[in-house]
């Protein structure tokens, strides 16, 4: 090999390991390279496996989400009540990294024991809110409302910054696909088409609203420690991006609209220039392992 190909390759394994850092740390091992011809719960076929292999805008959609979920009051509760987010932001990320990319691209046996292994935590995750009412993570609806806020935010990222054609049918196809997560999660009356998921935003929208333990969250996010000092700035990029990603109803709750034009001229050139930069490190990622994994002939 020679010296530039050399330099090239330990490039791109520093930049792969730096990004990787922020999704993988504590939690299980996953295997996404064996068993020979598993599917896992999907497959290469389906179009969650599409709209989550693509690093770059699933970390925007992956802020907008948490965003969007801290509008929920008992939503909120459960996760300053139960979570380290304060003094471990990274580790909240990781979990939430792993788990959406165990169940999209494990193997069928990880994919359901990472989904048992949620359930058994949230069982433990109970309390009163602010307003004095009860809450636990188990609670079906609580449950639906998580889903749809981590759905609409990873397919609007992809829309953004992938695939903007992506047809009417195939949105409802991810929609319907991912449904299957939430429902074994405990969730109830998932939405499972476009309309559908506008029905029930609209209908919660009077149920939201923003505290100051949201703005807390709001500045963690901000603020977020990264593994090196020269990824901060793209840290702030994606940030940013996904705050650009939720609807202006809520960034207008949160309190984020006013710098909106100035976001968005600035984050989407941004993380579309990022992006292929991103692509190329993770050649080799989740995604491609799996699918080889799919095509390999079993034993």
């Amino acid at each position: 090999m020679s010296d530039q190909a050399t330099l090239v390759t330990r490039m791109r394994s520093s930049i792969a390991r730096g990004i990787t850092s922020l999704t993988t740390g504590s939690g299980p091992t996953l295997d996404y390279s064996s068993p020979p011809g598993d599917p896992g719960l999907f497959g290469p076929q389906t179009v969650c496996w599409k709209v989550h292999a693509d690093f770059t805008s699933m970390m925007t959609g992956g802020i907008s989400a948490l965003l969007l979920q801290t509008l929920h009051p008992l939503a909120l509760a459960g996760v300053w009540d139960h979570s380290s987010f304060r003094s471990d932001i990274l580790g909240r990320l990781r979990r939430t990294a792993t788990f959406v990319a165990g169940t999209t691209f494990g193997n069928r046996h990880d994919a359901l024991a990472l989904i048992e292994r949620v359930k058994r935590i949230h069982l433990n995750v109970t309390g009163t809110a602010p307003d004095g009412r009860p809450y636990r993570a188990d609670d079906p609806d609580l449950l639906t409302w998580v889903h749809v806020a981590e759905v609409t935010s990873f397919l609007q990222g992809y829309l953004r910054y992938v695939n903007p054609a992506l047809s009417e049918a195939d949105q409802d196809r991810y929609f319907e696909e991912t449904e299957t997560i939430a429902r074994l999660l405990g969730a109830r009356d998932v939405p499972a088409t476009r309309a559908q998921i506008q029905t029930y935003l609209d209908a919660m929208r009077p149920l939201l609203h923003a505290s100051e333990r949201t703005q807390e969250v709001i500045r963690v996010l901000k603020n977020a420690p990264t593994p090196s000092v020269a990824m901060k700035p793209a840290s702030k990029l994606v940030f940013s991006a996904g705050v650009d990603l939720l609807p202006d109803w809520a960034q207008e709750m949160l309190g984020l609209s006013a710098l909106a034009p100035l976001r968005r001229t600035i984050a989407r050139p941004g993380v579309r220039a990022m992006a292929p930069v991103i692509r190329w490190a993770l050649v080799n990622g989740i995604a491609k392992r799996a699918r080889l994994r799919v095509a390999a002939k079993k034993d």
